[in-house]
């Protein structure tokens, strides 16, 4: 009966397989498994990720570049250490006035003994005194007898002082303007877009700032913007480095093999 119902089935459908009670059917080959194409689409983002490196550490190549005279900074010129104190300057004004006072008076009494108001040897007096009042006032003399400086000596040494550090501002600013040019490291230290500083920029920025700084006060705002600028330098400098080393570090050979900045 089985065999005929086989022989009938066959006849039906000759192409289907014939099958034998207790035999399972043949597997089928497994197909291999498809690997993925690499496609450009992973490389990318490591091209544009390099692509910023590339353009950061030039960025910071230039400005470590135009703020590099910061380095030149002479403190001890600019914090004027040796500038004489008002009070200083008011005691020896009185001492230069009371020196003063004392000729005149001395003269108007030699004066007075020569028109007869007062007798001759109060006039001879008075001469003598105003002479001696006169040789005091020379520096030399004036040595002999104290050590402290006068009026005169004061604002001197002022003026000196003064025409230093501005021949220093001037030499730290050079032909393009340092705090100009420092100011684009503001990223680095926020400090430097202080409202105070605005006036110092637009006068770098025009190349005569050097020419402007009359006073003390301009001088000492001036050493404050450079200790600023020279931290942002600093930290400049440290954020080229570590990207100096991940460029070594990825492998970017493009980057990595830039020159590094003056120092």
């Amino acid at each position: 009966m089985a065999e005929n119902e086989s022989t009938v089935r066959q006849s039906i459908n000759p192409e289907a397989p014939l099958l034998r009670k207790g035999r399972p059917a043949d597997p089928q080959p497994s197909a291999p498994p498809v690997q993925a194409a690499p496609t450009a689409a992973s490389d990318e983002p490591e091209g544009a990720e390099k692509t910023l490196a590339e353009s950061r550490q030039r960025k910071l190549r230039l400005m470590l570049r135009q703020c590099d005279r910061v380095l030149l900074l002479d403190f001890d010129l600019l914090a004027l250490p040796d500038w004489p104190d008002n009070y200083t300057l008011s005691a020896a004004r009185r001492n230069r006035d009371l020196w003063l006072f004392s000729a005149l008076l001395a003269a108007i009494v030699f004066l007075s003994g020569m028109t007869g108001f007062v007798p001759a040897w109060i006039a001879g007096g008075g001469f003598g005194a105003f002479v001696i009042i006169l040789l005091m006032g020379v520096p030399t003399v004036r040595r002999l007898y104290t050590s402290r400086p006068s009026y005169m000596d004061l604002i001197i040494r002022r003026r000196r002082l003064l025409r230093d550090a501005r021949k220093h501002i001037g030499h730290l600013e050079g032909k393009e303007g340092l705090v100009w040019q420092c100011a684009r490291m503001a990223e680095f230290n926020p400090a430097l877009k202080a409202m105070r500083f605005s006036e110092l920029l637009a006068l770098s920025e025009r190349r005569v700032l050097a020419r402007n700084v009359t006073r003390r006060e301009h001088v000492r705002l001036y050493l404050v913007y450079l200790l600023e600028a020279e931290k942002a330098y600093s930290r400049a400098q440290q954020a080229f480095f570590e990207g100096h080393q991940q460029a070594i570090d990825e492998g970017w050979d493009a980057v990595a093999s830039q020159s590094l900045p003056r120092t």
